[in-house]
């Protein structure tokens, strides 16, 4: 009887201050990730399109939309990869600590 009230305190009791920093930590990565998945292939888009292959190529301006659209994509790929990337670290990296308590 001792150990079932023992784990139900253990369940009330406040939770780790480690958790809530590596909660905290993840959902900055996250929204570190997300803005940068917004603004790098719209920016990315505009001003190649603009500088790159109108300005500095002399492309007309249907084939500069295409070229820009090549840009972005290989924009948010190389996000995906940089999340996947980081996320990957991350959570290895928990593990490892997690594993030497």
């Amino acid at each position: 009887m001792d150990r079932y009230d023992k784990t139900s305190l253990d369940a009330l009791a406040q939770p780790d201050p480690r958790n809530e920093g590596s909660l905290a930590a993840t959902l900055r990565t996250l929204l570190f990730f997300t803005t940068l998945m917004i603004l790098l292939p719209i920016g990315l888009y505009f001003s190649s399109k603009v500088y790159v292959f109108e300005g500095t190529l002399g492309m007309t301006n249907r084939d500069s939309y295409f070229y820009a659209a090549i840009v972005a994509v290989v924009a948010v790929h190389f996000v995906l990869a940089l999340f996947v990337y980081v996320a990957w670290n991350e959570g290895s990296r928990q593990w490892r600590e997690g594993k030497q308590d």
